[in-house]
């Protein structure tokens, strides 16, 4: 019987689409993770603080009906709040690398000095991960061979600690101080622009309230990711922010009552 000339084809395809199936599934899985944590961080606590302090004391000192002291003011928070922000992050971070450093030469004389007690913390440390005790020995056994992997575990496993990264320390400082300068800075535009501090007062309201919005918003998405949380926060930013500044506005006007010419004294 004749051979129909559709069945070398379909021959020759079938091999190139399980070939295909094949590596698909041989194919390693990468997940993709953000290494900008520790940035993303001093972003959103410096321009957070930023966006909250200095528009909450702005928005107090327009209780006075000044535009000149509501710059003056706003700009000395400003500028030492940011260095403030700056050096809390520097010394943040260097008490960080201290603290790193010093457990790991702890570890170090440990696993020298008192190595079967080292090695039964590892064993506890495999057990709470449903490790069975023979195969926690066997995976001691060879962890224990190198000191360095032996140490890096502990202080991995053992104590949660993260070496800290070069350059880190000075990274964080600029970067929540440049946060918080910005963050405050929005706020303070319509006072430069305008002579009407009321005027300019509630402009500033609603450029902070759209900023507080997009940032609660933002802030959110990219740390949980979901919606949801991403409403929640900006709805949670928007009355811290909101509450900073009445409060503020409250206590500089009733100061600013009590010590005026008309005010009655005891």
């Amino acid at each position: 019987m004749a051979t129909s000339p559709i069945e070398p084809r379909i021959e020759l395809v079938r091999p190139n689409v399980k070939r295909t199936q094949s590596s698909q599934l041989r194919a390693p899985h990468k997940e993709v993770h953000s290494d900008h944590g520790e940035v993303v961080r001093d972003i959103i606590i410096g321009f957070a603080d930023g966006l909250t302090v200095p528009f909450a004391l702005t928005a107090g000192l327009s209780s006075l009906g000044s535009s000149k002291l509501v710059i003056i003011g706003g700009l000395a928070e400003l500028f030492s709040g940011s260095i403030s922000m700056g050096l809390g992050a520097y010394l943040a971070a260097i008490t960080d690398r201290d603290h790193y450093y010093s457990e790991e030469k702890r570890e170090r004389e440990e696993v020298v000095c008192k190595p079967e007690a080292e090695r039964q913390e590892c064993r506890e440390i495999l057990e709470k991960y449903g490790v069975s005790r023979e195969a926690s020995a066997m995976v001691v056994r060879d962890l224990c061979a190198d000191h360095e992997q032996w140490v890096r575990f502990m202080m991995d496993f053992e104590l949660n600690l993260e070496k800290p990264k070069v350059g880190r320390a000075w990274i964080s400082a600029a970067t929540m101080g440049a946060a918080y300068f910005i963050g405050g800075l929005i706020p303070m535009i319509p006072y430069f622009a305008m002579k009407n501090v009321t005027h300019a007062l509630f402009i500033s309201i609603a450029i902070t309230l759209v900023i507080l919005l997009g940032f609660g918003y933002i802030k959110n998405w990219v740390t949980v990711r979901t919606k949801r949380s991403a409403a929640y926060g900006a709805i949670q930013t928007l009355c811290i922010g909101a509450l900073a500044a009445g409060a503020s506005y409250g206590i500089v006007k009733a100061i600013d009552s009590t010590n005026s010419p008309g005010a009655s004294v005891p």
